[in-house]
């Protein structure tokens, strides 16, 4: 009996060892799978928050005249991940400030995006964005000069319509840096 034990551990020493160490590989697989984009604020990734900012853009867009003209300028994707997110952080404060205090009731989901938008500014702004620095950017200037052109009402309504835009933005690059998985 004692010789089937000794056996018996010889054999089973190896083979717990062989799960043991696919295991650990497979967990490791599993973590590299992962993505390792986490963004600067947890609104941004809600689902709640994207379905609201596409509701409003559309509801915003269906009395629409001129979609030729875009305000949103597009960004220089050269530019550092964390400056293009406070470049649009301030565009964000822009439309915080200047423009969604004068849409109340035109959408069901306005003051739950408000409250959104609110909190996606503080938690970028408490990561490092100082979104007074980006004021005289070309892009933010651009965007306001492009909006006061307009007459006020459509102006608004072009900004709101192009509020997915704008999420879009800080949703790809209002992320921590991608962390390198190969160390």
């Amino acid at each position: 009996m004692k010789l089937n034990a000794a056996a018996l551990a010889s054999f089973l020493r190896p083979a717990a060892a062989a799960v043991l160490l696919l295991l650990f590989i497979g967990w490791d697989e599993r973590a590299g799978a992962h993505p390792v984009d986490r963004p600067l604020s947890p609104v941004l990734r809600h689902p709640q928050t994207y379905q609201d900012v596409r509701e409003v853009s559309e509801h915003a867009n269906d009395g629409e005249d001129d979609t030729s003209m875009r305000a949103m300028p597009r960004v220089n994707t050269d530019d550092h991940h964390l400056e293009i997110c406070c470049l649009h952080a301030n565009i964000l404060d822009y439309y915080l400030t200047n423009i969604l205090h004068h849409t109340n009731d035109d959408h069901t989901h306005m003051h739950r995006l408000k409250t959104s938008l609110h909190r996606i500014s503080t938690d970028l702004q408490a990561q490092g964005c100082n979104v007074t620095q980006y004021h005289d950017h070309k892009n933010a200037v651009d965007f306001r000069t492009k909006l006061e052109k307009m007459e006020k009402k459509k102006g608004i309504t072009k900004a709101i319509g192009e509020l997915d835009i704008l999420f879009s933005y800080l949703q790809d690059y209002c992320v921590e840096p991608r962390k390198d998985t190969a160390a």
